[in-house]
């Protein structure tokens, strides 16, 4: 599959990025370059890092899909009428949910945990649109989805967003359009109803999840007939790496900052704290595989290289560590320490071009 117009920019921007700061560290003019490819890049346990959670993904979609199956079925016996289907069914669909949403929660990690090596490889990257950054239609034609959804009545909901965001939003309901309209649905029976008591809309659940499936089969066959290349993973770093302000700018108007006054529809059930530290942890794993490379070049380069890029993910780690004890950071801090984490992601994603440069390895852009 081509690379999607979302990830052609954040390449492009990215890549722009880490090149001007390669030229401000001195790449090109370096006189220890090597005369041909890198060497030494061990990029196997990357792959198997990958293939290990592209499997885990595919076995949470089909759980997923099971439970969405089962709430389609006890819509369709009242006819999908979500209100009928509530009073007379109430712990059925109570049951299902609950367990659809911890499904959720704890497969949205699996993915997480990939997102560096899938969006920073132009291969696997239009699988990052698909199931966790593509917008849909209506947001931005150019970076939307590039799929439509078909539901079981026939209608097409045309390029309605990633399929993360999409079952987020339908089970906690901060897409209300997928949702059933008019009905409170206290799930946990205290007699109110809260953030995310909702009953998504059983043709549109099901539809998301039968491609859940698809698309999770797509990227683990892609991943298996993937063979990673010296290009690949030192574009991943360079591309990945420096998104913190983005990353940051999504978990400062989440619930996790703004509480109830947020109006996003996503990342507001997991933190996208926990996001980041995943997404890097990622890197970090593909950093081990180029590192010996960068060594045989700058070993003092390499080591700093590493050193950073795990302060890096320490210093996330303590963010979501706090945020977990029941600190609510503000906004202001969110900016700030969103542009400290941006400027040390940067200087990496600069180090990583710069030691490219050297070892002749192509940044894709």
């Amino acid at each position: 599959m081509p690379i999607s117009h979302l990830n052609r920019r954040r390449f492009a921007t990215a890549g722009a990025l880490a090149v001007t700061l390669a030229l401000a560290y001195g790449a090109g003019t370096t006189s220890a370059a090597s005369s041909g490819p890198a060497q030494n890049v061990n990029l196997a346990p990357t792959k198997t890092y990958l293939l290990n959670h592209t499997s885990e993904l595919r076995g949470f979609t089909k759980q997923f899909r099971v439970q969405a199956n089962r709430y389609f079925a006890l819509a369709k016996a009242s006819k999908f009428d979500h209100a009928a289907m509530w009073r007379s069914k109430r712990g059925d669909v109570t049951r299902v949910l609950v367990r659809s949403k911890a499904l959720w929660i704890e497969g949205n990690p699996y993915y997480e945990q990939v997102e560096g090596v899938v969006a920073g490889t132009p291969s696997l990257s239009v699988y990052d649109v698909i199931l966790d950054a593509g917008a849909s239609a209506t947001e931005d034609p150019a970076g939307a989805v590039p799929f439509d959804l078909k539901l079981a009545d026939g209608r097409v909901l045309r390029k309605p967003g990633n399929l993360f965001n999409l079952t987020e939003g339908m089970l906690w309901g901060t897409l209300p359009q997928y949702t059933a309209k008019g009905v409170r649905a206290d799930l946990d029976g205290n007699g109110k109803a809260e953030f995310g008591e909702v009953l998504p809309d059983a043709l549109v659940l099901k539809a998301a999840a039968d491609a859940f499936v698809l698309y999770a089969g797509k990227l683990d066959a892609a991943s298996r007939a993937w063979k990673p290349t010296a290009s690949d993973a030192f574009t991943a770093v360079v591309v990945m790496v420096p998104t913190m302000s983005e990353y940051f700018g999504q978990w400062k108007v989440s619930r996790f900052v703004l509480g109830n006054r947020a109006q996003g529809d996503a990342f507001n059930v997991v933190s996208r704290l926990s996001d980041i530290g995943d997404i890097l942890g990622g890197l970090r794993v593909i950093y081990t595989g180029i590192r010996p490379a960068i060594a045989s070049v700058d070993p003092q380069q390499a080591a700093q290289t590493k050193r950073e890029l795990d302060s890096l993910w320490s210093f996330v780690a303590q963010l979501r560590k706090q945020e977990k004890a029941g600190r609510r950071f503000t906004p202001e801090q969110a900016d700030t320490l969103g542009r400290t984490a941006q400027e040390r992601a940067s200087a990496i994603a600069g180090q990583v071009t710069q030691a490219a440069a050297r070892l002749k390895v192509k940044i894709a852009q």
